[in-house]
């Protein structure tokens, strides 16, 4: 099965994030086929790249056979003085292109497109700040897995889902007290040097560094995450929008229990600079699975 493009399609610096609910009594069936013609033949979408996503219990309600065994809607993570709040939707689209103009001209487009079947409940403008750095100042997605490595990483490759990933979804607020420490405290609450981003040695790395909380090890192997984020907002509200795919939810709900303290008790330092707003997941099937669903009679 073939993944989604759009999960690999890196370089837009333009992205909108569209999170939607279900209009009432309507039938899965009709969601997940709206959803799916977004990426068929006669979909009107030129001048970006458009990903999909559905709400799990959605599509398994629909194609059992399309989604992650794993796979379920958010909740709730909470730690000893963390709450990361789950705010789940229905569907997620993600719109990336070249300018801002192509991208507000199709997210236009798809929201008339699926009207009246879903009602916009979010809308996020990202961008790319600095090339591959957030608005810490810290380059983001060091830790990601390589063009080669990464459809390991974020694509299932075999049984219920193949050829899928699970999304997660989350706006991350940034406070204005990190940038009021100097760089040096900066370093020890990332975990790397700010202006090449090296790992700091061991012996000086604090164990709540975020670098330390979000390295995680089953079995003697890592468990990676294919990150795709980008930034938000203006000069006085802004911040980070995590867009981590994985090929199963158990590496990203790992991920962000370490980094509440849920597991141990040791929240992540960065967590003490950064708010989070929302969290969902979602899958995002197959382009075979999707071909089939589009298909679906419209009732």
């Amino acid at each position: 099965m073939t993944p989604q493009p759009g999960i690999f399609a890196v370089g837009a610096p333009e992205h909108c994030y569209l999170e939607l609910d279900a209009a009432p009594g309507s039938e899965p069936a009709e969601l997940v086929g709206a959803l799916a013609a977004l990426l068929g033949p006669s979909s009107d979408v030129a001048g970006a790249c458009l990903t999909v996503g559905v709400r799990p219990e959605l599509l398994r309600a629909v194609a059992p056979g399309a989604t992650p065994p794993d796979a379920a809607s958010f909740e709730d993570v909470v730690g000893p003085e963390l709450t990361m709040p789950a705010t789940q939707h229905d569907a997620w689209v993600w719109i990336a292109g070249g300018s801002r103009s192509a991208v507000f001209d199709v997210a236009v487009t798809v929201t008339g497109a699926l009207r009246p079947r879903f009602a916009v409940a979010s809308e996020i403008g990202g961008w790319v700040y600095r090339t591959d750095r957030d608005l810490t100042g810290f380059v983001d997605g060091t830790e990601n897995p390589s063009a080669v490595e990464a459809p390991d990483v974020a694509i299932r490759n075999e049984g219920p889902g193949e050829g899928s990933s699970v999304l997660l979804f989350q706006q991350w607020r940034h406070l204005s007290t990190f940038a009021e420490l100097a760089v040096p405290e900066q370093e020890r609450v990332i975990g790397r040097t700010k202006a090449d981003s090296v790992e700091l040695d061991e012996d000086v790395m604090p164990a709540d560094a975020h670098v330390r909380r979000n390295v995680i090890e089953e079995g003697g192997e890592e468990l990676a995450i294919f990150r795709r984020n980008t930034s938000y907002g203006g000069s006085s509200d802004h911040g980070t929008v995590f867009v981590g795919f994985c090929a199963s939810r158990h590496p990203l709900d790992r991920m962000l229990r370490r980094m509440a303290g849920v597991e141990d008790g040791v929240r992540d330092a960065l967590t003490r600079y950064t708010v989070p707003l929302t969290g969902a997941y979602y899958v995002v099937p197959a382009l075979g699975d999707l071909a089939g669903l589009a298909d679906l009679p419209e009732g």
